[in-house]
This record gives C-alpha cells, structure tokens and sequence, in this order.
C-alpha cells in the first residue's frame, strides 16, 4: 500500500511539473519591445512651402479647398436612389442638393417663436412631451 501511495504522489509531482514548464514556455514576455520603423514622409508629397510675395488663399478659398479634399465633390447617385427620386416624381433633382441645403441663398419658411421655443426647450426626464411657451 506504501509502495502504491508514493509511486501515486511521484506522478502527480511529475505532471505537476511538466504543467508548469510546459505553460512557462508559452507565456509571452511582457517586457519584450520591438522597436517600430520611423515615420517617413512620401517622395511624392505634392505640399510646396509658400513663396514669398505671393498672395495667399483668403478663408473662403482655404476653406473650400479643405471640403474638395475631404468630401471630393457630390457623389454619384446609386441605382436604388435614382429608382427611388423616379418614383417619387423628382428624378431631375439636382445631384449635389443635399450639400446646398444650407446654402444662404435657399428659402426657407419662418415657422414662428413657437417653433423656436419648441426646439430650444430642455430636456426633461419624463415620457409626456410637453410644449411651453413664453408667453
């Protein structure tokens, strides 16, 4: 029964053991740093300094030039939005229309102080919507 109880306890200390060097060798050193590559700037950057004595941009040329950049322009319309402008009676709708909606030349309709108040109300923490005026 002795010989049986340690030879029992000798193999769990050997698999014991073998868990232990097996997991060390698979966790990854947290100290370990790998250098990253510098940054470098492209050959063909097309950016040229300013020259002197020329004029610069004014804001709304500076500003106009930053939209081209991100936004490049109105996007072509998708198949599924022509069939749906077509349907709807408005296929001759201009293709950049919703990048002038807020153009200062588009007319818009006063809808009154209510209106104002209405959406300049504050939040509340209720389910019933309610509208006061200052009146």
């Amino acid at each position: 029964m002795r010989k049986a109880l340690t030879a029992v306890v000798l193999v769990a200390a050997l698999a014991a053991s073998g868990c232990a060097t097996s997991r060390r060798a698979r966790v990854s050193d947290e100290f370990l740093v790998a250098r990253n590559a510098p940054l470098v700037i492209p050959p063909d950057f097309n950016l040229a300094p300013p020259v002197a004595g020329t004029q610069g941009l004014t804001a709304g040329e500076a500003q106009q030039q930053a939209i081209d950049a991100l936004f490049g322009g109105p996007a072509p319309r998708s198949p599924a939005e022509t069939s749906l402008l077509d349907a709807a009676g408005r296929g001759d709708a201009p293709i950049g229309i919703r990048s002038t909606a807020w153009d200062p030349d588009t007319r818009i309709v006063d809808k009154g102080a209510t209106t104002l108040n209405i959406l300049a109300a504050p939040a509340a923490n209720t389910s019933i919507a309610s509208a006061q005026t200052g009146q």
